[in-house]
């Protein structure tokens, strides 16, 4: 295998969190002996800045998120850094040295590889944590709302899980582009949404939920839903039928059902299902163009650097509860040399 550059050539084992089993973030284990990667064809080695925590995360932990890895597992997946080193049959690599933020597997390290066909470069002036988000929160943000919301200037868009990372990305791109915003979170993080300009914002565990978003709007839009069983119903319910559309990115509470015969004779809406990285893969054309986007909204303001709260490695494990608790706020990342 040819590799252009290799840093710290004389250090062949690294600190890792990794994931032995599939019992979930309580398993999950800091070890000091793990093999430093190397890359791969069409791959680069990334010397990891900041590590992105995400609900994926807790996922792949229980075994449960389709395609993940297979225990054990180097965990982590989402990753800003320097590429240290770049694979055979990489097409117009970009040089070593040159920071980027993308995703690939092993994240929650020192060193980590990633598909280069992915990558992005960090905004100039912005920090590896900073940029944390843009391949997957914000671009999933923006697919969510654009190209499969199809939103327009003045509808009304109601966000679940409006504090989380996803949540707070969703939110400033519906006000950007002219739609009023109805969001859910628990009470204890309803300052975070009304900071991001938002005023209408209601406690996704109530359960007259449905009725107080449809007293308020008459009937939404578009539904972002990331949460799954404790507010698909409501979701339903509260759609504008025919016209009304509903993008599933999560199930953060746990799966929800729905038969042929509730769409026809129930729920008349239209329902859409996303993944940012099946999007990326299936419809790169897409993809390059919401990326095109992204790149437009951090020129202008619109999307601005990100503000993670950064964990040494060690406490990678409790972060990952907490999140599994729906109990964090916004974006959390590890910085894998504390």
């Amino acid at each position: 295998m040819e590799i252009l550059q290799q840093q710290d050539s004389d250090v062949p084992t690294m600190r890792a969190l990794v994931q032995p089993s599939q019992a979930g973030p309580r398993d999950l284990v800091l070890v000091s002996d793990r093999p430093r990667p190397a890359p791969g064809p069409g791959e680069y080695l990334i010397r990891v800045g900041a590590a992105g925590i995400n609900y994926a995360d807790v996922m792949q932990a229980y075994g449960t998120y389709d395609g993940g890895p297979r225990a054990p597992y180097i965990a982590g997946f989402e990753a800003a850094g320097t590429i240290g080193a770049v694979g055979p049959d990489t097409e117009d690599p970009l040089p070593v040295g040159t920071r980027i933020v993308g995703a690939g597997a092993g994240a929650f390290a020192p060193y980590a590889v990633m598909p280069a066909a992915g990558v992005l470069p960090v905004p100039a002036g912005w920090s590896d944590a900073e940029a944390l988000g843009m391949v997957l929160n914000w671009a999933t943000a923006l697919a969510a709302l654009k190209p499969l919301g199809r939103l327009a200037r003045g509808e009304v868009v109601l966000v679940h899980a409006a504090a989380g990372g996803v949540g707070q990305a969703a939110v400033r791109l519906a006000r950007h582009y002219g739609a009023r915003v109805i969001a859910t979170a628990s009470p204890a993080k309803h300052d975070t949404v009304r900071a991001l300009g938002v005023e209408e914002i209601l406690d996704g565990s109530r359960p007259d939920l449905a009725e107080a978003i449809t007293g308020l709007t008459g009937g939404v839009d578009l539904v972002l839903e990331s949460v799954g069983r404790a507010t698909f119903d409501t979701s339903l319910r509260v759609t504008r039928p025919f016209t009304g559309r509903i993008v599933v990115f999560g199930a953060s509470s746990g799966d929800a059902g729905l038969s042929t015969h509730d769409l026809v004779f129930t729920h008349h809406v239209q329902l859409k299902g996303l993944h940012i990285g099946a999007l990326a893969s299936k419809a790169p054309a897409l993809y390059r163009s919401l990326i095109a986007e992204l790149a437009e909204l951090v020129e202008r303001g619109v999307y601005p650097p990100g503000t993670p709260r950064v964990h040494p490695l060690d406490e990678g494990p409790a972060v990952l509860r907490e999140l599994e608790s729906r109990r964090t706020t916004g974006k959390h990342a590890l910085d894998p040399w504390r």
